[in-house]
């Protein structure tokens, strides 16, 4: 006798999901990662416009949240050491 689990529902993701997850591709796939970031404030501030227009559902809040995340996703890792010595 085998147990079959019920099939989940399938979860359609919120605008903001989704917007989220096409800028941390855009991140990526641009290589804002590796740029300059002095060119950081400039990508996004086009990058966040494109997601305005392509996503209205989202508020002005949303945005910023969205950007926010974006720019945090966008930073270098730090250094194991760096870390080390912050929590010192």
């Amino acid at each position: 006798m085998s147990r079959r689990s019920k099939p989940r529902p399938s979860v359609t993701p919120t605008a903001f999901e989704q917007a989220r997850d096409e800028m941390f591709y855009h991140v990526i796939h641009c290589g804002v990662t590796e740029s300059d970031p002095a060119h950081h404030d400039e990508w996004f501030e086009d990058t966040m416009r494109y997601l305005a227009d392509r996503y209205p559902e989202l508020d002005d809040k949303q945005l910023d949240e969205l950007r926010t995340v974006g720019e945090r996703f966008a930073r270098p890792p730090m250094a194991r050491q760096t870390r080390e010595a912050a929590t010192a």
